[in-house]
C-alpha cells in the first residue's frame, strides 16, 4: 500500500509541476497534495509542522496568481476583458503546435481582449504587455514553489528509500 501511495504522491509532485502553467490546475497547491499523501505513508513519519508550512506557502502563492496578473494588467492599464484573454490565450497557446505558443498567446489573448474592451491600439498594446509580464511572474514563481516542493519530495524519499523498498 505504501509504494502505490508514493506513486500517487509522485504523480501529484508531477502535476503540481504542469499545473504551474495551467490555469485550471493549482500547481503548488496540488503539489502539496502530494507531500500530504507521501507523509500519510507508513514508511515517512507524519511531520506536521513541515506540512503547515508547505500549506501556508502553497495557498499564499495560489492567492498570489490571482493578484499579481491583475497587478500588471491594472499597472500597465489594463482591464479584466486583458486578463481573461491572457488565460484564454494561455489555453490556445498551450494546444497549438507553434513553437513558443506557451508565450505568444497570453500575450496575444491579452490583445485581443483589450481590443475587445474598446481600447485604442496603443492603450490594448501596453495592458497586453503588462497583463503577460503579470502572467509570467506568476507562472515562475509558481513553477520555481512546485520544483522546490518536488525536491522535498526526492529528499525525503532519498531519506526512506531503505525503510521504502524493504
Amino acid at each position: 500500500m505504501d509504494i502505490f501511495l508514493i506513486i500517487i504522491a509522485a504523480l501529484f509532485m508531477v502535476l503540481g509541476i504542469i499545473g504551474s502553467f495551467l490555469p485550471v490546475l493549482p500547481g503548488p497547491l496540488t503539489s502539496w497534495v502530494g507531500l500530504l499523501i507521501f507523509h500519510l505513508t507508513d514508511v515517512v513519519p507524519m511531520n506536521w509542522t513541515f506540512l503547515i508550512i508547505t500549506f501556508v506557502i502553497a495557498l499564499g502563492i495560489w492567492i498570489l496568481d490571482y493578484i499579481i496578473p491583475a497587478i500588471g494588467t491594472k499597472r500597465f492599464g489594463g482591464s479584466r476583458a486583458g486578463m481573461i484573454g491572457t488565460s484564454i490565450g494561455l489555453i490556445v497557446g498551450l494546444l497549438s503546435p507553434i513553437p513558443g505558443g506557451i508565450i505568444i498567446g497570453p500575450f496575444v489573448g491579452a490583445l485581443i481582449g483589450e481590443l475587445m474592451n474598446k481600447s485604442e491600439f496603443d492603450k490594448a498594446m501596453k495592458a497586453a504587455f503588462g497583463s503577460f509580464l503579470g502572467f509570467l511572474a506568476s507562472t515562475l514563481i509558481k513553477f520555481m514553489i512546485a520544483l522546490i516542493f518536488f525536491g522535498l519530495f526526492i529528499v525525503k524519499f532519498v531519506e526512506y528509500q531503505e525503510v521504502i523498498f524493504k
